[in-house]
């Protein structure tokens, strides 16, 4: 049907004056998209320019392709501009001309996604991109592209031929002008389960790779055929699996194994990286692949002959052209131990919110015993329970508040383990996780808390990381990774908690536990405008982080001095979306069309505590931003902390004001803030010289 076709001609715009800056050009693409029945305008413009702070969209080659997956698009869909004034997208050799926008569905079958993912793979292709460049209809420009994400179908006996022959992915291999390096002979092979070595291929003569970004459907596919396509040109072939969206088409274990070296090209965790550990490795970014791939093949190449450049598991992304420093490996690994352990949070702390709400707050210290001791059929009563506990309710809804109580608390529970075994992973790769958790258990049991996982979790992929690098005999080596290093790496873990370090961190814990309790006066207004500056600076970044990883892990401990410093974590976490939305809604000339739409959606992430509402603010304009939000963030923060409000409930922002004590507390000191920060962003604004020329179409 015409209307599910990736693209129409209503979705193709050639030099049209869509705009100077990226954000304009972005914002008019998606435009186009929503009056075409296949978005909703807002959400798709906030979930691009959120896609689009993360990292440039700009490739080489005079393009660019901004994109996102969003629940805001019904059908998957691109957008195609050619600009008749190139407008810088970030990349390094200048401004793009050719303006691809990627707009997939979330949640939406693989059908879209495939067409998305043999689009991305064309645009290394430079005679497709000149055929763009000089087309002279958008209904021209819409079958060339069609053409090239669904060409006419093959003979099916050529066909299938094509389709064996492929080692990556089965889209790939369906399209004549990026045609896999496998001969057909190889498929032959394969096909007839003959496997000798006129049939394979030569160990000095090829290469592996794999190929991974954040969304899945660009970069991912345009690294991958970049690499195929420079391997051709020096006669290296290279087999590249890439693991982006929907399924992954993995590559043959045989071929894995006979290969000179691989490729890491990837800005997120690789998948199974263990099945290269043999093979010499070079590690970059995926933008590296599609920039410079003859540099790459030529490093793995010479790389072969040195033992000691074997591939080892990798947890995280490397950077391009730089190689981490371990404080920054660290850092990274933290985040990433962060990010696993927030589905804990909210899932655990939301439970036992809706807990309270439904079965009172008595429940906290009953729930394991009434969930276990009765039923349906046999309701509680109102008490007495063990210690001579009165509830203040029975029957069912201290049953059912008890149940969500009980959930919650076993999720709560995992906090610490989920942080230190994925910190270990984010440092050793899979051979971390094992003594990460371990290492988080005992700090669990040992009173040290959050802080203890926290060390552990380094200390333990340190130590496996360490385990990972020694060489040991061929026969051993498969089972280093899934046996010898955890079994290593938790004994010694264990051993130094339990010897040396679990105490002395269980006191620090403790006393950080008693300094919360007792916080009053100027030292919680104090530590309240501490939290507010923390979780406005970087909008979701690591100090956004470490402060909300604090708030969130005290609800385990169950403190009134935890519950404060969770509400101003999250009272504080809602000002800057909810902010620079009451600015852009009041004073829009200050702002451009982008930033406007940005601002309506930053009213539901800002009420439901999503401080990343704010990020395309402050990166199209950070020194006026960046300090407003912080100082309307302090003023929350000081205030919730003076009037003592309280938060049982790690996230939800406004929808869960049933977990706050002192509701009318919470609701003044998260306007107040709201109001200074607006403030603070419209007059920094309006002091710029003519603010709303430059950035508006």
């Amino acid at each position: 049907m015409e209307e599910q076709k990736l693209i129409i001609p209503q979705l193709v715009s050639l030099d049209e004056p869509l705009g100077t800056e990226k954000n304009q050009v972005i914002t008019a693409l998606a435009a186009k998209i929503a009056a075409s029945g296949r978005a909703t305008k807002a959400g798709l413009i906030n979930d691009l320019m959120v896609r689009e702070a993360q990292s440039v969209t700009g490739m080489p080659g005079g393009i660019a392709i901004p994109h996102c997956r969003s629940e805001a698009v019904t059908v998957g869909s691109l957008a195609f501009a050619r600009l008749k004034e190139p407008v810088d997208f970030g990349a390094k050799d200048g401004p793009a001309d050719l303006v691809f926008m990627i707009a997939a569905a979330e949640g939406q079958g693989q059908a879209h996604l495939k067409l998305l993912q043999k689009l991305a793979r064309k645009l290394v292709d430079k005679d497709f991109l000149a055929g763009l460049r000089s087309v002279e209809s958008g209904q021209q420009a819409a079958q060339i592209i069609m053409e090239v994400v669904s060409p006419p179908a093959a003979p099916a006996a050529a066909a299938g031929a094509v389709t064996k022959a492929s080692p990556t992915t089965k889209d790939a291999s369906a399209m004549p002008e990026s045609k896999s390096p496998i001969t057909s002979k190889a498929a032959s092979a394969e096909k007839t389960d003959k496997k000798d070595e006129r049939d394979s291929p030569d160990q000095e003569k090829y290469l592996v790779a794999v190929t991974s970004c954040p969304t899945g459907i660009a970069h991912t596919y345009m690294a991958a055929d970049s690499l195929i396509n420079k391997g051709k040109e020096l006669g290296i072939p290279v087999y590249v699996e890439a693991q982006g969206s929907g399924h992954i088409d993995r590559l043959d274990s045989a071929l894995i194994a006979a290969a000179a070296g691989v490729i890491f090209a990837h800005d997120v965790s690789i998948q199974m990286p263990e099945r290269f550990e043999h093979l010499p490795v070079v590690d970059v970014g995926v933008k590296a692949a599609i920039n410079n791939p003859g540099k790459l093949i030529s490093e793995v190449m010479a790389k072969k002959k040195d033992p000691n450049a074997r591939s080892k598991p990798v947890a995280q992304p490397a950077e391009p052209a730089k190689t981490l420093n371990w404080g920054q490996r660290i850092q990274k690994a933290v985040m990433a131990g962060v990010s696993y352990m927030i589905p804990f949070v909210a899932a655990g702390g939301l439970l036992i919110a809706l807990g309270f709400l439904i079965g009172g707050y008595d429940v906290a210290g009953l729930a394991q015993d009434i969930s276990l001791n009765f039923s349906l059929w046999n309701l509680p009563s109102n008490g007495p329970f063990e210690g001579n506990i009165i509830t203040s309710r029975a029957g069912f809804p201290l049953y059912l508040g008890a149940l969500l109580t009980y959930l919650g608390q076993t999720g709560m529970s995992f906090l610490v383990p989920a942080l230190s075994g994925y910190i270990a992973f984010g440092l050793a790769g899979r051979p971390g996780i094992a003594p990460g958790f371990i290492g988080g258990a005992i700090s669990v049991a040992l009173g040290a808390g959050f802080i203890g996982g926290l060390v552990t979790g380094i200390i333990a992929g340190l130590i496996a990381n360490w385990l990972s690098t020694l060489k040991c005999p061929r026969w051993l080596a498969g089972l280093m990774p899934v046996a010898i290093v955890p079994l290593v790496a938790s004994l010694l873990m264990g051993l130094l908690m339990l010897l040396l370090l679990g105490r002395p961190l269980a006191a620090l814990m403790s006393a950080l536990q008693k300094w919360l309790n007792s916080m009053g006066g100027s030292s919680a207004i104090l530590l309240g405008i501490v939290i507010g500056l923390m979780m406005c600076f970087d909008l979701g970044g690591p100090v956004n982080k470490a402060a909300y990883l604090v708030g969130t892990a005290g609800l385990s401990q169950a403190t009134g001095g935890a519950y404060e410093f969770m509400a101003a974590v999250m009272l504080s976490g809602m000002v800057p979306p909810l902010a620079l939305a009451l600015s852009s809604t009041l004073r829009p000339k200050l702002y451009s069309p982008a930033e406007q739409q940005n601002g309506k959606a930053a009213w539901l992430l800002g009420l439901s505590f999503i401080s990343e509402g704010a990020i395309p603010f402050a990166a199209a304009d950070p020194l006026r931003v960046i300090p407003s939000m912080m100082a309307g963030g302090a003023v929350t923060g000081a205030l919730s902390m003076l009037l003592g409000v309280q938060c049982r409930a790690p996230h939800g922002g406004i929808f869960v004001l049933f977990a706050y004590d002192n509701i009318i507390g919470a609701l003044l000191a998260l306007v107040m803030g709201v109001i200074v920060a607006a403030i603070g962003v419209t007059f920094a604004k309006m002091m710029r010289k003519n603010p709303s020329k430059k950035s508006r179409v």
